[in-house]
């Protein structure tokens, strides 16, 4: 999935025409540029949120806040009247911090999903000997539910949500099962772009 096929595929799947701006639309994605400068999904992220930013959209990003990720480059800062809420993983409660920050030079806003067990570490999904972390799917797991807990929080209803990375993946599924009876995205369109990062090209 390239850029000007994911835009396509995407407003196509999204039912969203070219020239009429004013959706909601939130990118939930592992990856974004700048914060991740070496990454085809994060190149293309950026752009298409760009894109319909652009266009008059409503556009907001969601993605962890992994710890290689510069707090004080980025201008990231903690968002209080969304943090404090426990998430629990295996019974254990798991605290949500959730930060912002603007796109560097956009007036675009960028939330991120914060949480010292899971994102601190200065490495995204392997360990220094290249093996993925063994606790790669509760990272998934809370970073999804941080994610759905979040938005409603900021009582922003979504009229499309539209998926990048493997971690963002297990959010529709939550919204078919844990969440089958909240009534919050039942209007909310779904799009999910998959990527191949060994054979996708930068352009």
């Amino acid at each position: 999935c390239n850029f000007a096929k994911c835009t396509s595929l995407f407003l196509r799947a999204a039912k969203i025409q070219i020239g009429m701006p004013g959706k909601k639309i939130l990118y939930i994605t592992t990856e974004m540029y700048p914060y991740q400068e070496e990454s085809s999904m994060a190149a293309t992220v950026n752009r298409m949120a760009l894109k319909m930013h652009h266009e008059g959209n409503d556009v907001r990003v969601f993605m962890p806040r992994f710890g290689l990720i510069s707090e004080r480059k980025f201008q990231l800062h903690e968002v209080i009247r969304l943090s404090g809420m426990n998430i629990i993983i295996n019974d254990l409660d798991q605290p949500l911090i959730i930060k912002v920050a603007s796109l560097p030079g956009e007036r675009l806003q960028v939330y991120f999903i914060d949480n010292e067990e899971y994102f601190k570490r200065k490495q995204y999904y392997f360990d220094d000997e290249g093996h993925p972390f063994e606790d790669n799917n509760e990272r998934a797991v809370f970073f999804a539910r941080g994610v759905i807990e979040t938005i409603k929080k900021l009582n922003w209803v979504p009229d499309v949500i539209h998926l990048n990375g493997w971690m963002s993946s297990l959010i529709p599924i939550y919204l078919k099962t844990y969440y089958k009876d909240d009534s919050y995205f039942k209007d909310t369109k779904i799009v999910l772009s998959v990527y191949n990062e060994e054979d996708l090209k930068l352009n």
